[in-house]
C-alpha cells in the first residue's frame, strides 16, 4: 500500500533547527463552491464515512478545507483545498485547515475532486500532478456531479496508475478499503460486498420502513384472527340452527 509524503525542508545552508515555521493555527482560505450539487456531494460524502466509520478516533475527513504544505506560507506555494480527502493516522478533530507542518508531516491519504466546467482541466492536469508528485497522496479520484463521469487512480512507484472499473462501474479505494460508484447521481461509498452504505437520513427511513412493515404484519394478522373467529362463531351458528350442540359432542 502506498504512502502520502510527509513534509520534507530543503534549504541552502539552513538548518532545520534555523527553519521558522509559521502559526498553525490557520484559517482556510477556499473560495465558495460553484453550486448547491457540489456542496451537497461533499457534505455527502463527509457525513457518510464519519457515521460509517463513528467508532474511529484515528482519521480526519473533511472538505473544501485549505492545505497548508509550505512552511514559508505564501500563496504561491500552497494549493487550495480539495473537495474531499481523508487523512489516516491522525487524530480526530475539528480544524480551521489541514497544516502540514503541524499534523507530523502528514499529506491526505486520499482525495475526490468534484468536477465542474471551470475546475476540470485544472483537476485533470494541474491539481493530479501536485497530488501525485508533492502531496504523494496514495487514491485519487475525481467525479462528475452533472455527467457523474467518475476516474480513480493509485499511486504505484510514484506515479498514478489508472484503478480498473468493476463490473459494477465501481471503483477500489485501498485507502479507504471501500469502494467507490455512483447511486442515484451521487458518488457513494459501497462495503467490499458491494452494499451501498447509507446516510443517516436513509438509516432512519429504513428504520421507519421496518417499523411500517412490522405494524402492517401486526394488523393483517390480528385481522386473520378476527375473520378466524368469526367464521368459527358462523359454523356454530348454522350448527345450532341444525340442532347440534356442540358441547354435547
Amino acid at each position: 500500500m502506498s504512502e502520502p509524503a510527509t513534509l520534507e525542508i530543503i534549504s541552502d545552508g539552513i538548518s532545520e533547527d534555523e527553519v521558522i515555521f509559521p502559526p498553525g493555527d490557520i484559517l482556510s482560505d477556499e473560495p465558495p463552491l460553484e453550486s448547491d450539487l457540489h456542496r451537497e456531494q461533499i457534505d455527502l460524502l463527509i457525513r457518510i464515512l464519519k457515521l460509517w466509520w463513528r467508532e474511529r478516533q484515528d482519521f480526519y475527513a473533511s472538505g473544501n478545507l485549505t492545505i497548508y504544505y509550505s512552511p514559508n506560507q505564501k500563496k504561491s506555494e500552497h494549493f487550495r483545498g480539495p473537495d474531499f480527502f481523508v487523512v489516516l493516522g491522525t487524530q480526530k478533530k475539528d480544524r480551521k485547515s489541514w497544516v502540514v507542518w503541524q499534523e507530523d508531516g502528514k499529506y491526505p491519504n486520499l482525495i475526490v475532486e468534484i468536477l465542474s466546467s471551470s475546475t476540470t482541466a485544472v483537476d485533470k492536469g494541474l491539481k493530479k500532478q501536485v497530488y501525485q508528485d508533492t502531496f504523494r497522496t496514495p487514491d485519487y479520484f475525481w467525479f462528475d456531479p452533472v455527467t457523474t463521469e467518475l476516474q480513480g487512480f493509485h499511486l504505484v512507484d510514484g506515479k498514478y496508475q489508472e484503478i480498473q472499473v468493476t463490473t459494477d462501474g465501481r471503483l477500489w479505494s485501498q485507502q479507504l478499503e471501500l469502494y467507490l460508484g455512483v447511486y442515484e447521481g451521487k458518488l457513494r461509498f459501497f462495503t467490499t460486498e458491494n452494499q451501498l452504505i447509507l446516510s443517516s437520513e436513509e438509516l432512519a427511513q429504513q428504520e421507519r420502513l421496518r417499523a411500517e412493515q412490522a405494524e402492517e404484519r401486526a394488523q393483517q394478522a390480528e385481522e386473520r384472527a378476527q375473520q378466524a373467529e368469526q367464521e368459527i362463531a358462523r359454523l356454530r351458528e348454522a350448527l345450532r340452527i341444525q340442532g347440534i350442540n356442540l358441547e354435547n359432542i
